[in-house]
């Protein structure tokens, strides 16, 4: 047994304050902060919001959730060719209405990845412009009305594939070239092309190319090349700068510019990662697409399982939601990988300032100048919220707002400081005039511990350099702990709570591609099994909860492969990664104030009341994100003042919400109690003319779910092949058993039977799901397989339902599909008759709507 240097950082709101407040300049003194000036005074451009594009991002309809892709809103991704055979999925045509309908601008068509292999099988020139001919001829067929909204990479890594020796080949690259682009726009005269789209900056190759394009009318209509290395955080501004003088010179231009691959498996989920990445794509008002190095429908691990979202995603969503100009930011070192970067806009007709900052170890402090009495006032409020690092299949709720205050502007200027400690995490800081009560941080309290940092015993602690190799998937610390393959192995640590109640414990792991257990002890007494989910990969890392009820003052928590010393417990060599523990106080609780809404259709905020408001009316709408750590039912409460009464437009994920009502003239609440799945869904509200929204509020009434109606698949009716499976290892399937072999025919079904008070309205359905079907030969892209099963209501309608890999025929994730059911009792029938479905552990029916309380 080797002991270890223990670390553990503790947070409280209280502490936060102290670390992360807002002062007047001159600001409180820090040690040796980094200091990133703010300049709002100076504005560079609207909001581009091109960033954070995806390359394969999505792999088929609602994969992953609509609403989960409208909160991240890509401007552009890229997916293969139509019926291309690269991958199983990722189709162009078959994403693009779910993609345009999430507000997608732009979808890249990767047209060689209509070529099963990679490098691309060379059968000639011929072969390609046949290929070329038939995709084109569908996109313009399938397409007619926003076919333009597809643009077209003839050639993916040239310098890569069938043109490496530029000396040789070089005239062979200009010939394919121009008869490939001939053959686009034969078919349609309008289309845009995107190139030459090598895999790093070529400066020589790019000069020699764009001579001859311009020269042989071939022009590109878009520029693309890849930055696909940590020194691009170094170097792509110089080549950005390069490539603009480029044009210059030789008299073309000034092309939109598409990096349409960036960034390494390391950046991939890490909010202070890919602010670096988004810092650089914004100031230099570009589209970007971040790299596939995973598998395909998961926003480039920003997806957790199918709808729900990591601390990566909130940073997505927050740099979705800018607006208004940018401004000009001076971090303390640009252009130098792996340091504090930052990226800010002014919303002037909201009145609105927002930096994003994150990326350094170190404290940071925000030098803001330029803040305008006549947008902001001289008081200000400012409000600081955090997202970190949760692991890449580690959901992540609302981010909690860690520090705010209201302060006096001296001169435009203001000094925010921001604890160091986390090189992991992102910040959002939100300036506005102050209205109503001060603000207030929500934050509970919590610690982090790393696992290596832990006492070991018969386990080991590995190095995850990420810096040295940025191809490594991000491990906290840099550090794991894996062999945890015998039955002492253990990984133990104190931890010291402020008070009695509940707590809880967030663990960080990778389960290679299997479902798996651990005992965890409590001062040295068994308290609980810990079930984890299957996930990609050792370093691939979940995170799973579980809930503790401790004690005030310091107890040893320890992770175990054994609950009896003696027999391993099923699936439990498990890499373990770093442990957090955060107080519970209550059910689950997200406040959406109205600087937090998107607005649309002539929304409008206005903040000359007591409170900031949205302005509703006709086609006015706000749209909040919310997020459910779990599937059940939630009190979605709306607070507003109401010009005269009406009725209120609430739609969850599309599916209006019937009976919402302001009563009368004046201040008003309305709640209604909705059915969420776990993850991301979108609130959309709309009023009556002079409806002013002040807030949404969401809370967790988990005393509801008794209305859900509960069936164990093995236990409703099975017809056909579909058969029941006992469950063995460390499988999740609950009661011990799953069904198999459901679809691939007609007949192969299982039947749901409604209870008697199910009538005709709005269900969901959640069906516990194993679906591990995949190809395998690929050289390095994990090509996973959706599977789906049509749910039909006996004597009305069928719906589709959609099933992601998730690892292991015996790791059960739950997955939502709406149904509104029109007949009084009919049957629920899931099958696939074309192909087989996914297993199936067990079933959930729950109305999407229990009651809808209305109040003056």
């Amino acid at each position: 047994m080797h002991r270890h240097r223990f670390t553990r950082r503790a947070v409280t709101a209280a502490t936060v304050l102290a670390l992360a407040s807002v002062t007047m300049t001159p600001a409180r003194a820090q040690a040796a902060p980094d200091v990133v000036a703010v300049d709002f005074a100076q504005r560079t451009g609207p909001v581009h919001g091109g960033a954070t594009g995806m390359l394969y991002g999505l792999s088929d309809p609602g994969v992953p959730g609509d609403s989960l892709l409208a909160g991240a809103r890509p401007r552009t991704v890229a997916q293969k060719a139509p019926d291309g055979d690269q991958h199983p999925n990722g189709d162009a045509l078959k994403i693009a209405d779910g993609f345009f309908a999430a507000g997608g601008e732009e979808i890249v068509v990767y047209m060689q990845d209509v070529y099963s292999q990679w490098p691309y099988e060379n059968l000639g020139i011929d072969d390609y412009l046949a290929k070329v001919d038939t995709m084109v001829r569908k996109v313009v067929r399938d397409r007619p009305r926003d076919k333009d909204r597809f643009v077209w990479v003839p050639f993916n890594e040239p310098d890569g594939i069938w043109y490496q020796d530029w000396n040789a080949l070089k005239d062979k690259f200009f010939s394919d070239w121009k008869r490939v682009v001939e053959r686009i726009r034969s078919i349609d005269p309008t289309a845009r092309i995107v190139g030459p789209n090598e895999a790093r900056y070529n400066p020589g190759r790019l000069r020699d190319f764009l001579t001859w394009a311009r020269d042989n009318d071939s022009l590109p209509d878009i520029m693309a090349w890849h930055e696909l290395s940590r020194g691009s955080l170094a170097d792509y501004r110089g080549h950005y700068q390069h490539y603009r003088a480029l044009e210059r010179e030789l008299g073309i231009g000034p092309l939109p510019i598409n990096i349409d691959e960036y960034g390494n498996r390391r950046d991939m989920s890490v909010p202070g990662q890919m602010i670096q990445w988004i810092s650089l794509f914004e100031d230099t008002k570009v589209d970007a697409d971040m790299a596939y190095w995973t598998y395909a429908g998961n926003l480039d691990d920003h997806a957790v399982r199918t709808r729900q979202a990591n601390g990566g995603w909130w940073l997505l969503k927050w740099y979705a939601d800018l607006t208004g100009q940018t401004v000009r930011v001076t971090p303390p070192q640009p252009d130098v990988p792996d340091t504090v970067q930052a990226v800010a806009a002014l919303d002037e007709a909201a009145r609105r300032g927002t930096v994003l900052v994150g990326g350094g170890s170190a404290p940071v402090r925000l030098d803001l100048t330029g803040l305008d009495p006549a947008v902001f006032g001289r008081q200000v409020d400012v409000v600081v919220s955090r997202t970190s690092w949760t692991g890449y299949e580690g959901d992540a709720l609302k981010p909690s707002v860690v520090a705010a205050r209201r302060a006096a502007t001296t001169g435009g200027r203001l000094s925010v400081d921001l604890p160091g400690g986390d090189v992991m995490a992102a910040y959002r800081v939100t300036i506005v005039p102050s209205s109503g009560p001060a603000p207030a941080a929500d934050a509970p309290w919590t610690t982090s511990v790393e696992a290596e940092s832990a006492t070991l015993t018969a386990a080991q602690a590995y190095d995850q350099d990420t810096t040295a190799d940025p191809q490594r998937y991000a491990t906290s610390g840099k550090r794991d702990v894996g062999s945890m393959n015998q039955a002492a192995s253990a990984v133990t640590f104190p931890v010291t709570v402020p008070r009695a109640g509940r707590y809880r414990l967030g663990v960080y792991h990778g389960a290679n591609k299997t479902p798996g257990r651990h005992a965890l002890f409590v001062d040295g007494a068994l308290n609980q099994i810990v079930q984890y989910s299957a996930n990609l990969g050792w370093t691939y890392r979940g995170r799973t909860d579980v809930l503790l009820d401790l004690t005030a003052g310091t107890h040893r928590l320890s992770l175990r492969t054994s609950a009896d010393g003696t027999a391993l417990l099923p699936g439990s060599d498990i890499t373990l990664d770093k442990f957090d523990l955060t107080e519970v106080t209550g059910p689950a609780r997200a406040a959406f104030p109205a600087d937090e809404a998107r607005l649309s259709g002539g929304a409008r905020l206005d903040r000359s009341g007591a409170w900031p408001a949205i302005v509703l009316g006709g086609g006015a709408r706000a749209t909040f994100f919310v997020a459910a750590a779990e599937d059940g039912y939630h009190d979605l409460t709306l607070s507003y003042r109401a010009a005269r009464a009406g009725d209120l437009d609430v739609r969850v994920d599309g599916r209006a919400v019937q009976g919402v009502r302001a009563t009368r003239q004046g201040d008003g609440t309305s709640r209604a109690r909705v059915y969420l799945p776990a993850g991301i869904s979108k609130v959309e509200v709309g009023g009556p003319q002079g409806l002013n929204l002040r807030e949404l509020v969401t809370v967790r009434a988990a005393q509801a779910d008794g209305a859900v109606h509960r069936v164990e698949a093995e236990q409703a009716r099975l017809s056909g092949t579909a058969r029941v499976v006992g469950a063995t290892g460390g499988s999740n399937a609950s009661a011990a058993a799953y069904v198999g072999d459901l679809g691939n025919g007609a007949g192969n079904t299982i039947t749901l039977t409604r209870p008697a008070a199910f009538g005709p309205g709005q269900y969901v359905l959640v069906t516990h799901y194993a679906n591990a079907d995949r190809n395998t030969g690929h050289p390095y892209n994990t090509d996973v397989i959706s599977r789906f099963l049509d749910i039909t209501e006996t004597g009305g309608a069928t719906t589709r339902g959609v099933f992601r890999h998730n690892y292991a025929w015996d790791n059960f994730w739950p997955q939502a599909t709406p149904l509104t059911l029109t007949t009084a009792n009919g049957a629920v029938v899931l099958g696939n008759a074309a192909a087989y479905g996914p297993n199936v552990d067990r079933l959930e029916l729950a109305r999407f709507v229990l009651e809808v309380d209305n109040r003056a």
